[in-house]
């Protein structure tokens, strides 16, 4: 029997999300940019003290975004906890953007902004790295006169690695007046780089933050926004009473508290990263500069044939072919030897075709 349910255009006109495909466990994870070592032991026992009656409750806020919010050197009216990252985004949409409205990306980035935005029925205007993986800085400056409701920018950029220089943020800020500028920090702690005090500053800007790349956290969904109280309070309102639950609250604390897990995983990360990226240069690939726990690389019109080792190997990885062109793929850090396994199997394919893939 057919049904003509009123849905509305904007969702008629879009595809589905793809996310990485089911069956990943037991697998070499470099797909998603996820922490493949997992989260800290301090996190697990946290998690393990959860009462059941704590459980049976709804979650109470108060007092788990205060530590939440020392942690991360802010005041409590400065953060708001979200449903993971992606949430973060969203709040954003709810709040700012009608339909018909703009908003302004740099691509390739971050999917969901775009997602959202179709979603939203909004106008998206779109920037352009360039070859080189550039931020295109006078552009963005140009479009900004056009007042975009929003301007979404990851820094460091996904899937390029590309990392904005604060001074160019801080003109971006000053040309963007009558615009909500997103600085999406997923990857802040592999950068060491972040804009987090100019919300004091700016109140046009807005951090967000995830716990689910350093800290390891991606099944429990936490994510976080920081901004002026004043900015920050047009964002509560479009959120639900109960947003976030317990056990991301809890694992955050734990996780932030034993920090230095967070900075061992981090450290180890940049120098893989490193190593790796000179391996893959080795072997005639073309590697782009990465401030995140990732690579961009461009294997070639080899590349496809490789990928496709690669999976049949256990080794998953994040294909931009579509995208970016043939032999574009993003690949996760993941742990020295994941990253030797990965090595192994780029080395015996290459060598069928004279050792390179240039």
């Amino acid at each position: 029997m057919k049904t003509r349910l009123p849905v509305r255009q904007a969702i008629l006109d879009r595809q589905t999300y793809d996310a990485p495909a089911e069956g990943r466990e037991g697998k070499i994870r470099l797909d998603f940019n996820e922490n493949t070592s997992g989260c800290s032991e301090a996190v697990r026992r946290a998690i393990a003290k959860i009462s059941a009656k704590n459980l049976a409750m709804y979650p109470e806020y108060a007092q788990p975004t205060k530590r939440i919010a020392r942690h991360l050197g802010v005041r409590p009216a400065e953060l708001l906890l979200t449903n993971g990252g992606d949430d973060a985004l969203r709040v954003f949409f709810d709040t700012f953007v009608e339909p018909s409205s703009s908003i302004l990306i740099c691509e390739p980035t971050f999917p969901m902004y775009r997602y959202y935005a179709e979603i939203a029925g909004a106008k998206i205007d779109t920037l352009r790295y360039d070859s080189s993986m550039k931020f295109p800085l006078v552009d963005a400056l140009v479009a900004l006169r056009k007042k975009p409701r929003v301007f979404f920018l990851a820094n460091p950029n996904n899937p390029t690695g590309t990392l904005v220089p604060a001074q160019e943020i801080r003109a971006i800020l000053q040309a963007a007046g009558d615009t909500a500028v997103v600085i999406d920090e997923a990857y802040a702690e592999f950068s060491g780089a972040t804009v987090l005090p100019w919300i004091r500053t700016f109140p046009n800007l807005f951090v967000v933050r995830t716990f689910s790349k350093a800290a390891g956290l991606a099944s429990l969904r936490l994510g976080a926004v920081m901004a002026h109280p004043d900015s920050l309070a047009f964002l509560r309102r479009a959120m639900p009473p109960f947003p976030v639950n317990l056990a991301a609250m809890v694992a955050a604390e734990a996780a932030l508290s034993e920090g230095s897990a967070i900075k061992k995983y981090v450290r180890a990360t940049v120098r893989v990263r490193t190593e790796f990226a000179k391996e893959l240069s080795r072997l005639g690939v073309t590697v782009f500069p990465s401030a995140g726990n990732f690579l961009l690389a461009d294997f070639g019109a080899q590349g496809p044939a490789l990928f496709a080792a690669l999976a049949k190997s256990g080794i998953l990885v994040r294909e931009r072919t579509k995208d970016m062109g043939a032999g574009f793929v993003r690949i996760t850090i993941g742990s020295k030897p994941e990253m030797k396994r990965f090595q192994q199997v780029a080395k015996r394919f290459a060598a069928k075709s004279g050792g390179k893939f240039s």
